[in-house]
């Protein structure tokens, strides 16, 4: 039989020598808020790789130089051989001729910041990860998902490349399946980065009373947080193709609800992801659909009547969709300008963390246990 330890009763060695909860905590804590540090650097870095992106800025560095490229130009000859590589490429002959010296250089130094600011992330990952690491406040669990974590920064880093020479071979455009390949593994490192982080956060944080809820709503936050992931691979596909600069009215396209011409290439799937009028249409389309997740996530949780937590949690996820949508329709109309196009990307990240922050909460709870060491009692174990 089990009964707690007295206030007499000796404390077993390996009880006493085991780190205290206040240490653990406040460890958990610690590489949280790193973890958080860290999700902010990534959403800096895919908020300016929008900003590159729509003031054209993306191919003005033709190189890769992971080390040497810290440097830019610095003197009058240095400016002009940059100048003069730039001017090798499709963009400059297409699209950019005639340009002059100073207009390169406000182009390069937006591209540079992004690069430069993708090193600094690695820093700030890596740097406190070897400290922590090394101080032992990285348990066994959570080793391989900081590791996974530092893989899927380099390869990043290696995918933004890949995707720059896309646009320096044939046209001055990138490829539209590079460009969603590149922003879907910052957003899932994103993801990631913070799924973590409110998991330690979580775990030092005091019990709360157990209320249940239904696994239906359960399963609908992941599914919704699934379909904002989706949402968001489907804009890269929007700005790949530049899709947003046709049909820019609201609701109808062309004057159709569902316009002619749809899933009209051969074979029809390709469409999909290179057709502007069929790649804008599914956005439009996975917007509604994610409305009406929503209104059934909020329908599910008007009935936890006694849940403020869940219910705060839920009307932010409604708050972010709504604001989401009024900047994405908004962006149409006025055929994507600079402020509401590098607005309606930080949208899909707010949406993307209520969306997480809420399926976490619901993915954590457990049946409330009091907790206290306890023993076996041997004389009572004897008698059953």
């Amino acid at each position: 039989m089990i009964e707690p330890l007295g206030s007499n009763d000796p404390v077993p060695e390996e009880v006493s020598k085991a780190p205290s909860l206040a240490t653990s905590v406040g460890g958990d804590r610690a590489i949280a808020r790193w973890l958080l540090l860290c999700a902010a650097s990534v959403v800096a870095m895919i908020l300016l790789g929008g900003f590159t992106r729509l003031t054209h800025s993306g191919l003005s560095i033709v190189e890769w130089k992971p080390v040497t490229g810290t440097i830019p130009p610095l003197s009058e000859s240095a400016w002009e051989d940059a100048f003069a590589q730039y001017r090798e490429f499709p963009e400059y002959s297409r699209i950019n001729q005639g340009m002059s010296l100073a207009e390169f250089q406000r182009i390069y130094w937006v591209e540079y910041a992004h690069r430069l600011l993708g090193r600094l992330s690695g820093f700030l990952f890596f740097l406190p990860l070897l400290y922590f690491w090394i101080k032992g406040r990285v348990t066994r669990r959570l080793k391989p998902q900081l590791m996974a974590i530092l893989i899927l920064g380099g390869l990043q880093g290696f995918l933004g490349w890949y995707m720059v020479r896309s646009g320096l071979i044939d046209r001055p455009q990138v490829s539209q399946y590079r460009l969603t390949a590149h922003l879907g593994l910052a957003v899932l490192l994103y993801g990631y980065l913070v799924w973590l982080a409110l998991g330690l956060l979580r775990s030092g944080a005091p019990d709360s009373p157990f209320i249940p809820v239904t696994p239906l709503l359960r399963r609908l936050s992941y599914f919704f947080t699934g379909g904002v992931f989706l949402m968001i691979l489907s804009g890269g596909l929007v700005a790949g193709t530049r899709a947003g600069f046709i049909a820019n009215t609201f609701p109808l396209m062309h004057g159709f609800v569902v316009p002619p011409g749809l899933y009209g290439t051969d074979p029809p799937w390709r469409a999909a992801f290179e057709d502007l009028l069929t790649v804008q249409f599914n956005h439009r389309l996975l917007a509604l659909f994610l409305a009406v997740l929503v209104i059934s996530l909020v329908a599910l949780g008007a009935g936890q009547r006694t849940d403020h937590r869940l219910r705060i949690r839920i009307a932010g996820v409604l708050t972010a969709f709504l604001v989401q949508a009024s900047l994405g329709i908004g962006t149409l109309v006025m055929a994507v300008p600079l402020v509401l196009g590098v607005a309606h990307q930080a949208g899909s990240i707010v949406l993307l963390t209520a969306a997480l922050w809420l399926s976490r909460d619901l993915i954590s709870r457990r049946p409330h246990r009091a907790p206290g060491p306890y023993r076996l009692s041997p004389t009572r174990t004897k008698q059953g």
